[in-house]
């Protein structure tokens, strides 16, 4: 391949990124690996791999949140809510936590999100009274008929 087929690939990367999408899709597919543009493909597969962490970050997060506002704040008119929305998390962490990277990570970032759900809570709530660590399993903070008791 001459550079300056190469350098004409790279920057339909950054020309038409959805062309380029579709032109690297297609040049896989045909395993013409010659002209493959791989220094943006290594970067969007590293992307897409760092995308998946950051959502079951941002999932877990959420349903932690949800879990302390569920059992602390005492009203009762938003615990239909809450529960619905810790149901909507565990749902988006079951489907990624097909992966077992995936699973082992959130076990590994657990207690991180944790202290961060506990501030955003606080923030919302103004409540006082979230305890500072998650006295709570991964196998309960996912099951989906566990909802902790209110105090």
């Amino acid at each position: 391949m001459s550079v300056i087929n190469l350098k004409a690939i790279e920057q339909l990367y950054e020309d038409d990124y959805t062309l380029w999408l579709e032109k690297t899709a297609n040049q896989l597919k045909s395993g013409d690996f010659s002209q493959l543009d791989t220094i943006h493909l290594i970067e969007e597969i590293e992307a897409l791999e760092s995308e998946q962490r950051r959502k079951v970050e941002s999932y877990l997060r959420q349903l932690l949140k949800h879990l302390l506002f569920y059992q602390y704040w005492s009203l009762p008119e938003c615990k239909n809510h809450w529960a619905m929305e810790i149901e909507n998390f565990r749902a988006e962490l079951k489907r990624l936590l097909r992966s077992r990277t995936l699973y082992n990570y959130l076990l590994s970032v657990k207690d991180e999100v944790y202290t961060e759900a506990v501030r955003q809570a606080k923030k919302k709530s103004n409540l006082k009274c979230l305890p500072e660590t998650c006295s709570d399993t991964i196998e309960q903070i996912l099951d989906i008929d566990f909802y902790p008791e209110s105090i």
